[in-house]
């Protein structure tokens, strides 16, 4: 293997050869377990029964304290419109890297590697099109994939109209009014992330994406059946086996701020695969970024900040280091539990 397509392979080995060749991490050495994630069916919330209802509106709750990760089915995404989304998302990454970092698709938002990383361990082996939601209709965004348009609206609507309903529960479960996250959160925020993980043969301890935290309110993950996605549970890193039919749903940083730590924003990564390339597609719900974020109770675990200010904290953090701390930055001096090592 002598290059990569984007050059993935090159930017990794020039941080190799300039560092230290250990890419060993503590993280990266705990057990690694194959878990299935909390199944919530959510059908559940328009069950004529009370008790149901209630019991999917626990489940929620209960998997975002104990978790911060769970799967959904009957979440109001077709399996036909995924299909057509996976379709013209591949057709997209398929174009020659020249090609997809000159031409300007979807608002110039494509990315790949990780231009930050200072070594090796902060490297990703991925690509992506990080897209704002204003920018989805936009008929100048997409050249000569015109069909992918279409298709793009019509999911980043479902996956919104998905995030608005899961947040509106876990807001209320707080003792806020359901319409407190729609007031909050701004199409200009939220974004769509098209993911491409190519195959990576040089290395299993190469990640596809670096050991991070979500710095939203909620994520919601459509992946394919490739697998790789890993989160910390128990201090162990545990496998997430894909489920065709379900989507993933993630906490964000925002929501255990705003929780007081009842909902958890947990260390999530994506290990490469040797001979199979992994697609997915992240729907990420955020706030304004005037919004202020502040604990639902006293005494807090942090202070009240704006989603701006901590935007800036972890670009800054991040250039400076390759690290992102997060949460971390904005705790009350002496309360609460860190989330360290994290990266962005």
């Amino acid at each position: 293997m002598t290059n990569s397509d984007p050059p993935l392979l090159n930017h990794y080995g020039a941080l190799f050869s300039s560092n230290s060749p250990q890419l060993d991490d503590p993280k990266n050495r705990l057990v690694i377990e194959e878990c299935q994630l909390p199944l919530i069916d959510l059908s559940g919330l328009s069950n004529h029964d009370e008790t149901v209802r209630r019991a999917c509106v626990a489940a929620i709750c209960g998997a975002s304290s104990e978790w911060g990760f769970f799967q959904v089915l009957n979440h109001g995404i077709s399996p036909q419109l995924v299909e057509q989304m996976r379709s013209e998302q591949v057709k997209l990454f398929k174009i020659p890297f020249e090609r997809k970092a000159s031409c300007g698709l979807l608002n110039n938002s494509y990315r790949w590697g990780s231009p930050r990383a200072t070594c090796p361990k902060q490297f990703s082996w991925s690509e992506a099109f990080h897209v704002p939601l204003t920018k989805v209709s936009d008929e100048a965004c997409y050249g000569e994939f015109i069909s992918l348009r279409a298709v793009m609206i019509e999911f980043a609507a479902a996956m919104s109209k998905l995030a608005g309903l899961l947040g509106s529960i876990l807001t209320a479960n707080l003792g806020h009014g359901k319409e407190v996250i729609k007031n909050l959160c701004d199409e200009g925020t939220c974004f769509l992330r098209l993911n491409h993980y190519p195959a990576c043969p040089i290395s299993p301890e190469i990640l596809g994406l670096v050991c991070h935290t979500d710095s939203d309110f909620l994520t919601i993950l459509c992946q394919d059946q490739v697998g790789g996605l890993q989160l910390m549970k128990d201090s162990k890193w545990v496998t997430v086996k894909p489920n065709r039919d379900a989507l993933i749903v993630n906490i964000g940083d925002l929501f255990q701020a705003w929780s007081n730590g009842v909902y958890k924003s947990v260390e999530h990564k994506v290990v490469t695969n040797a001979k199979m390339e992994r697609y997915s597609i992240a729907y990420f719900l955020c706030p304004s970024y005037d919004s202020s974020i502040g604990s639902f109770k006293e005494p807090s675990i942090y202070r009240k900040f704006t989603f701006r200010e901590y935007r800036d904290q972890v670009q800054e953090d991040v250039r400076k280091t390759g690290y992102k701390v997060g949460l971390p930055r904005f705790l009350v001096s002496g309360r609460g539990d860190l989330l360290t090592g994290s990266m962005e």
